[in-house]
């Protein structure tokens, strides 16, 4: 049986990819991943609550509690491999990384983000493509690079946003296809499915 990939999940809020994560991956003795810690920048982060919930091992390390960005990194990369993560993914983590992280990790950081990049960038995707008035708009999972949401596309879904559609109805839709989208695309990753030449990522074969 393949090994199990240590996976680390970074999240700052509520965590619901987190728990789809937890749901679908984690503990299935079939899928070779587990999830090792579960990290948030907020002690009041709900992702954590999840994470006991499941018997996942959390840590919190708060920005403010740290000189510098460069320091922050650094603690976080500590965490992460006294766990000894293999794979980070961020879940709704609102922080970004330097350089120097990045490159430590680099091809096992993979981020999820609510539009179809590169359109979109940033924090507000949901909100910046439904006030640009967009007839089609998506979810795209990336590994993270230097920039913010740059990387190299693993995946995207597309969501059409309908002619009465609210910011609302529009978010919900988004959040179903993350939660969909997220776990598949993580589960690829995990069992060495995924191929990357430069910005060419390619998904290989489909899972039983």
């Amino acid at each position: 049986m393949q090994p199990k990939v240590k996976a680390a999940v970074l999240a700052s809020g509520s965590g619901s990819n987190l728990q789809a994560i937890l749901d679908e991956l984690h503990g299935d003795p079939e899928i070779p991943l587990e999830v090792v810690l579960v990290l948030s920048d907020v002690n009041s982060a709900y992702a954590l609550t999840r994470a006991a919930a499941a018997g996942v091992p959390t840590q919190v390390v708060r920005p403010r509690d740290h000189a510098t960005r460069e320091e922050f990194d650094r603690e976080v990369a500590a965490v992460l491999d006294q766990h000894g993560a293999d794979l980070v993914i961020l879940a709704g983590f609102m922080r970004v990384f330097r350089a120097e992280f990045v490159r430590r990790y680099a091809g096992r950081i993979v981020n999820i983000h609510p539009a179809l990049l590169p359109s979109f960038p940033g924090a507000h995707g949901i909100r910046d493509a439904f006030d640009y008035g967009v007839k089609v708009t998506g979810v795209t999972v990336h590994f993270v690079d230097e920039g913010v949401d740059t990387g190299p596309v693993i995946a995207q879904c597309a969501v059409a946003v309908d002619p009465d559609e609210s910011l609302a109805s529009l978010e919900a839709k988004i959040h179903a296809v993350e939660h969909e989208i997220y776990p598949e695309t993580i589960r690829a990753v995990a069992e060495g499915r995924v191929t990357v030449a430069g910005r060419d990522v390619r998904v290989l074969g489909r899972r039983s």
